[in-house]
């Protein structure tokens, strides 16, 4: 079994420029438009480490909505780092807030928070330091 989450933006290539960006994704592959061909692709496949995952635009039609057409994300999406204050940092500096700092936890590893520019939670958690 694989589980490749799907991010719904509503800008996939603005938002796969910035996941190559902070996370150093890899684009493997984009779906051209379809149904309301406003020219935005139907899906953007990323590759960071092992792990893969998709954005696609917001499409009211057909129930896919961003967090900012619901009013925030209901879902955390949490990515392990060698090191997550460089991961964090790459994400700020390419429009993410913090939400909460990354620092040691009492769990015995070092994680923060973050929103993406398109209303996406990420938990960055890496070894203590």
């Amino acid at each position: 079994m694989n589980l490749s989450p799907r991010l719904i933006v509503p800008d996939p290539d603005r938002a796969s420029a910035f996941y190559q960006a902070a996370l150093g994704a890899e684009r493997v592959f984009s779906a051209p438009p379809v149904g309301a061909d406003d020219g935005r692709p139907s899906v953007i496949e990323h590759r960071v480490g092992e792990a893969t995952f998709r954005v696609s635009p917001s499409v009211e039609a057909w129930g896919w909505r961003s967090p900012d057409d619901l009013g925030g994300s209901a879902v955390l999406i949490e990515m392990e780092a060698d090191d997550p204050d460089a991961v964090g940092e790459r994400m700020v500096a390419h429009g993410a807030e913090v939400t909460v700092p990354i620092e040691n936890r009492p769990s015995g590893k070092r994680s923060g928070r973050t929103r993406d520019p398109f209303g996406h939670l990420w938990i960055i958690t890496g070894p203590l330091r």
